[in-house]
């Protein structure tokens, strides 16, 4: 009994460093996203910072635009960057989850 409560906490530990080691490898994959008439790009990182952000120079004549262009782009990448880095560690998590009786809903 006492051993097996040592292996589960062995395999609890070894997932909770896989998923440290998940979030860690997630800062360095980024998530491009265009609007649709290509008039702004950016690029952010699926741990949600922003690496790069770039438009076309016309969008300089109407601040409006670029902001509510940036604004709607920006979210759509974040979006998308939230739920990649939700399904990486939802797999780490559902992997690493030892067999404990009762437990099963989690997997």
């Amino acid at each position: 009994m006492f051993g097996d409560m040592m292996g589960m906490m062995g395999k609890i530990k070894e997932a909770q460093q896989k998923a440290e080691d998940t979030k860690k490898r997630l800062e360095s994959v980024y998530i491009d996203e265009k609007s649709s008439d290509g008039l702004i790009e950016v690029s952010v990182s699926v741990a949600g910072q922003v690496k790069k952000v770039d438009f076309k120079d016309e969008l300089l004549e109407d601040k409006e635009q670029l902001e509510d262009y940036l604004i709607l782009t920006l979210n759509k990448a974040l979006s998308r960057a939230k739920a990649t880095y939700d399904q990486e560690l939802a797999a780490v998590a559902k992997e690493g989850m030892p067999d404990i009786p009762g437990l099963d809903m989690f997997k």
